[in-house]
């Protein structure tokens, strides 16, 4: 079987039909997506492995259960067929490129750590009943402790991560760190949202705070970018004791993850790191707070999806900026600005009051 030809575009020629709701539930265009980013379907075209028989051996798949695969993709316009038995990347099918600034493919990768996330999936029914992560009853330990588990899991997260963190681009040089002495990166993985910062402003000193796995790789990524003697990294519970000395705790892309009560145990903990007048920067994606605009709808979109994200694997949400103001006040914190990012993240300072728990020294 071969598909009608395809046009300049890359498209096959035919009429757009508009999509119904059968469409939109389809389950199988998601994991066929998925097959081809796992098998590195798009590098091996643009390699030039073009032909069938070519691409099969260099993906690792069967030549007839292959053919199935991009027909079926090329009918929803990620691949092309040019001429019987050779294959074509179109525009979307790019995005699947290893070196596409979006990093699509590894998001989509079923042998990286997001293929585990994307097994929870099916059990979102129970999530919305429950009203709490399914994580656990899917892989038998709840997303943080399985994590950390396992030494693969935790870099392909920390990869997939250092990729989200393109929501915080510009937090080095849009926000005002000139009254700042030394930034503490509560949660920070291996330190690429610190770099960003330290790197605009050389009299920052900073410190990376989070879990064993992270810190040993934030540690080696400082030092390779000759930040040894302004950075360092340590291993902490950021429910319970963050280490002296900084004046500004940074949570970003952190109490998203979390329900209401953990949020305000961890912004209560950086509260109690810093000193009176001191700083907690909350940098997360937020919904807007009232009646939102007709451009807005790409950004809800992307929301929602996350929010569902949060719910299924870790019982979190995401807010609007109202909501992490209510629950900084329950910690002690008194809102004093925010501003939206060029990633499309916003920033939100607050300041320790004279009512927060006490700055806890190191013994």
């Amino acid at each position: 079987m071969t598909l009608a030809p395809t046009s300049a575009t890359g498209r096959p020629d035919r009429p757009e039909q508009p999509r119904g709701l059968a469409e939109i539930a389809d389950i199988v265009t998601p994991f066929a997506v998925r097959a081809a980013a796992t098998l590195r379907l798009a590098d091996h075209i643009a390699a030039g492995h073009t032909r069938l028989p070519d691409l099969a051996e260099a993906a690792g798949a069967d030549p007839r259960a292959l053919v199935r695969l991009l027909r079926f993709l090329i009918c929803r316009d990620i691949f092309a067929e040019p001429e019987p038995g050779t294959f074509a990347l179109t525009e979307l099918a790019t995005e699947l490129l290893a070196d596409h600034p979006a990093n699509l493919r590894q998001w989509l990768d079923a042998d990286e750590v997001a293929g585990r996330l994307d097994t929870t999936f099916p059990h979102l029914v129970d999530a919305v009943r429950s009203g709490t992560s399914v994580y656990e009853k899917v892989h038998g330990a709840p997303f943080w402790k399985d994590l950390a588990a396992s030494p693969a899991r935790t870099e392909s997260f920390d990869r997939l991560m250092s990729q989200v963190s393109q929501s915080t681009r510009g937090i080095g040089t849009a926000y005002d760190w000139s009254d700042v002495r030394h930034v503490m990166d509560v949660g920070g993985g291996t330190g690429a949202l610190l770099q960003e910062i330290l790197t605009a402003h050389p009299h920052l000193r900073g410190t990376v705070a989070d879990q064993a796995a992270s810190v040993a790789e934030a540690r080696r990524c400082l030092a390779h970018q000759g930040l040894r003697e302004r950075a360092d990294a340590v291993v902490c519970d950021m429910f319970d004791r963050l280490p002296p000395g900084a004046d500004t705790c940074l949570l970003s892309r952190v109490l998203a993850d979390w329900d209401d009560e953990s949020a305000v145990r961890i912004l209560r903990t950086c509260a109690a790191a810093v000193p009176e007048g001191g700083r907690v920067l909350i940098a997360e994606r937020v919904f807007r707070d009232g009646p939102a605009a007709a451009d807005d709808l790409s950004e809800i979109r992307r929301l929602t999806s996350h929010d569902l994200r949060m719910l299924v694997l870790l019982g979190g949400r995401k807010r609007a900026e109202s909501d992490y103001a209510g629950l900084a006040e329950r910690a002690g914190l008194a809102f004093a600005t925010s501003q939206r990012l060029p990633g499309g993240a916003t920033v939100m300072e607050f300041r320790r009051t004279a009512g927060s728990p006490e700055r806890r020294e190191a013994p």
